[in-house]
């Protein structure tokens, strides 16, 4: 990508130090750039929501937001109280930066929002660019419309962009460190009939598209945030490659009604369907990927 200027990424709760925002930080910091954290304290590098309502944006290039409390907790039930969490830890804090920006004396040159591709409906068959429809048949696809249009501003000069993110692979977080163990003890396997499309990105690839997108003036708009290959991953390719890096067999399939036991209906869908999404526009605006293929990708995570 181009260089961008120094200038200072502000990104949301839980957002700056979670799984993906540790990983971004990094990346944003080793290209030369200023990195402030919003979060629930103020400190050094970090400025607290409530500074945020009362002082409003402090003058930056760019502001990312990376919130939402983690869906596939499994030791959070499901329940209305958690799925109202699961909406106000995105949907609340991207108004909130949203206002933010748009109430800026000087408005950042771009804004950047990471969400999901729960967004497109699951299917065994379709296949979905960043054009496709979605956003109304459960839970999940309306949490990320909603989601999506909380962060429009109207006529702001900022660049929107959305990356829909696929499952994030990566040491130390995200759904491998959840995998991990089964695996490793012989007893991973494929989730229900393992036919399912499992969209999949390795962190250092969300974490590029997203610097791509701020350093890049010409990018704005929906970039699907999957590897190449993605398309062709079903569940259980994925339970193979992933045994076979860690060279342990995968033998022992998780019966979708013990998925749907511990995290309940709505979630299960997550895991059990999946989409089949192609990362065509992500490409066309020049992003090339470090790792396009799950075997790469998976050998680096836990070769």
């Amino acid at each position: 990508g181009e260089r961008g200027p120094e200038g200072s990424g502000v990104s949301g709760r839980g957002g700056g130090t979670g799984f993906v925002g540790r990983a971004l930080t990094q990346l944003l910091r080793s290209r030369g750039h200023q990195v402030t954290h919003v979060s629930r304290q103020g400190g050094t590098d970090r400025i607290s929501w409530e500074e945020l309502s009362h002082s409003g944006l402090p003058p930056c290039d760019a502001v990312v937001n990376l919130a939402g409390e983690n869906v596939l907790n499994p030791f959070r039930r499901w329940s209305d109280a958690f799925s109202r969490e699961v909406i106000s830890s995105r949907v609340e804090t991207t108004k909130t930066l949203a206002k933010a920006i748009a109430a800026a004396e000087q408005a950042p040159r771009a804004w950047v929002l990471v969400t999901g591709v729960g967004y497109y409906r699951p299917s065994p068959t379709a296949e979905y660019t960043e054009d496709s429809p979605g956003g109304d048949f459960d839970f999940f696809s309306r949490l990320v419309s909603s989601w999506e249009a909380a962060a429009l501003i109207p006529g702001s000069p900022a660049r929107g962009v959305v990356v829909r993110s696929g499952v994030v692979l990566g040491q130390d977080g995200g759904a491998i460190s959840q995998m991990l163990l089964p695996f490793r003890l012989g007893l991973g396997g494929p989730l229900g009939s393992g036919l399912q499309p499992f969209p999949w990105i390795h962190i250092r690839d969300l974490s590029g598209i997203v610097c791509h997108a701020l350093e890049k003036e010409s990018v704005q708009g929906i970039l699907n945030g999957v590897a190449p290959s993605s398309p062709a991953t079903s569940n259980g390719t994925f339970a193979q490659e992933l045994a076979a890096a860690l060279g342990r067999p995968a033998l022992v399939p998780v019966p979708a009604w013990a998925v749907r036991a511990v995290f309940g209906a709505e979630r299960a869908v997550m895991l059990l369907e999946g989409q089949r999404v192609l990362p065509k526009r992500t490409l066309e605006s020049g992003y090339h990927f470090i790792f396009p293929d799950l075997a790469g990708a998976l050998k680096d995570i836990v070769g």
